[in-house]
């Protein structure tokens, strides 16, 4: 047979309803659960208390032994005595804190054992958690990294080596769904690299004079800037605002879309005079290499020095005639002559004879 009796004195539940009607039930049950909670804090606040004095006991015994040892060892007859019965009273402390522990102890155990009714159970003590698991349908707020230039330049590449296939295909969709499922099919796309990769894509397309895919591709990549953008509002991981962004984008009202429109148009300009200026950067890079490359032994530029040349200068050059050259130079100042066939020598239009200086070849 069920033995019944040891539940026969659990405390009221929570849920308990025989109460009079003028009572308002779920304060009452309110007060006797904070009543409950509140004894039992009270009770477990004087066991660690006696757990502590039976632990600074233990240590005072420890330091009176060792004291009475040494007494001992010095013949100190006297001192024996008194710390004898120091010792003895430290002892009946311990006995009454033993006590009090074990019977604190026992009621402890009373609220928890099912074979011991000291105490009554109660909705708080009449089970355990045999394990638990929460699980919350939100993902972690977003992390910032602390990373310097260096560190973000190399998680970049790595992420574009490893990505750069998927990103393409994301960017030559051409429909929300279509978008949505790519990239809640591959949910690491949704990051700030992605946007990253994708405004330099813009600008080399229009480089190229490939206007209307760089259309196309800002497009997408004002979708993804508007999911981190959604993303850094909320306070949350991207990756789990892409399908609240294609919603919101899909059943906005008017304001909404228009905002996303003029966002797109701005950013199509402002991909249009980057590409134009890094064009210009580019020629300005291609000429200062040419005329790095050409120039003279003396560091001038060739070309430079030519248009600076006095006429009947830059006519015996450009005719290659020596004999004019020597005729218009007798006819100049010789330092005026000196001056300036030294910088045709030092930008190459001149070729002295091997071993001459600039200054020699000149003269």
């Amino acid at each position: 047979m069920v033995d019944y009796s040891k539940w026969k004195d659990i405390e009221i539940s929570d849920d308990e309803d025989d109460t009079h009607p003028n009572i308002d039930t779920p304060s009452l049950f309110r007060w006797r659960h904070q009543a409950r909670v509140e004894r039992m804090e009270e009770k477990q606040k004087d066991l660690d208390r006696i757990k502590e004095e039976k632990a600074k006991y233990d240590k005072e015994v420890k330091t009176m032994k060792e004291k009475l040892s040494e007494a001992k060892e010095a013949g100190g007859v006297g001192d024996m005595s008194k710390l004898k019965q120091a010792l003895n009273d430290l002892e009946k402390k311990g006995d009454n804190l033993v006590s009090k522990q074990k019977d604190l102890e026992k009621k402890e155990k009373a609220s928890i054992d099912l074979g011991n009714n000291l105490e009554p159970w109660n909705v708080d003590t009449i089970s355990s958690e045999g394990f638990s698991k929460t699980l919350i349908n939100q993902p972690p707020p977003l992390k910032t990294d602390e990373l310097t230039e260096e560190e973000k330049e190399k998680r970049m590449k790595e992420f574009v080596k490893k990505n750069e296939a998927n990103i393409k295909k994301y960017g030559m969709y051409r429909s929300f769904d279509e978008s949505r499922r790519f990239l809640m099919d591959h949910p690491e796309l949704a990051c700030e690299d992605t946007a990253n990769y994708l405004v330099v894509w813009c600008i080399n397309l229009e480089m190229e004079d490939k206007h209307e895919l760089m259309s196309h591709v800002s497009h997408q990549t004002i979708c993804m800037q508007f999911i981190l953008e959604l993303a850094k509002q909320l306070d949350r991981d991207p990756r789990s605002c892409v399908s609240a962004f294609f919603h919101r984008i899909q059943q906005a009202e008017p304001e909404y879309k228009k905002a996303f429109t003029d966002e797109l148009e701005a950013f199509k300009d402002r991909i249009r005079k980057r590409a134009a200026q890094k064009l210009e950067e580019m020629v300005k890079e291609a000429e200062e290499e040419e005329r790095q490359n050409r120039l003279g032994p003396g560091g001038l530029d060739p070309i430079e020095v030519m248009e600076t040349l006095p006429e009947g200068l830059q006519e015996c050059f450009t005719t290659q005639n020596v004999e004019l050259l020597q005729g218009v130079i007798e006819k100049m100042d010789p330092e005026e002559a000196k001056y300036h066939m030294k910088r045709c020598v030092d930008s190459g239009l001149w070729v002295p004879n091997a071993g001459d200086s600039a200054d020699k070849a000149a003269e």
